[in-house]
């Protein structure tokens, strides 16, 4: 049964599916040809990839707020906003209240500015002419943005409201 697991996945979800609809319906002739070790271990898969997949659109949100707090003034902006907003609704649309005790909406938040940081680097190495970020820090700190991510790894600062629809594409989301 695991070869065929190993070598076509599909196929073998097409039996395996049978197999438990014949078990489902009390027809207990095949329950042998059931593979049950990769079946748990499917379902379960299943429910960590819808997990990952919610990470995944708060984190894309949280990168474009960023950005969109880092330069405001950006031809950009407008746009991180939005997509901002469908990628927390696409969150939403996703999430299962079961997923609230397992969102780790810290290490969320420090993955995001970790990828902001990186984004920065991209816009700034694309013009050499670009001013660092709104908020610039003062003298002897790292300038913008970048000393923020810094300030923020260090205190681990987490939005809390990533999913509540009344703070979409505001700056109270991210705070």
């Amino acid at each position: 049964m695991s070869d065929l697991y190993e070598s076509d996945i599909l196929a073998w979800s097409e039996q395996q599916a049978t197999l438990l609809r014949r078990h489902a319906a009390g027809q207990r002739a095949n329950d042998g040809a059931i593979d049950w070790s990769n079946v748990i271990e499917e379902v379960e898969s299943v429910g960590r990839e819808q997990l990952h997949a919610v990470e995944s659109l708060l984190v894309r949100a949280l990168v474009h707020m960023l950005k969109a707090e880092a330069w405001p003034l950006s031809r950009d902006a407008p746009s991180w906003r939005a997509e901002a907003v469908r990628f927390r609704a696409d969150a939403r649309r996703r999430f299962a209240p079961s997923m609230r005790q397992r969102l780790d909406v810290s290490g969320l938040y420090v993955d995001a500015e970790i990828a902001s940081l990186t984004a920065e680097a991209r816009m700034m190495a694309r013009s050499s002419t670009m001013l660092w970020p709104a908020a610039t820090a003062g003298a002897g700190r790292m300038p913008g943005h970048a000393g923020r991510i810094a300030r923020g790894l260090k205190q681990r600062r987490a939005p809390s409201n990533m999913l509540d629809s009344d703070a979409v594409g505001t700056k109270a989301a991210v705070e």
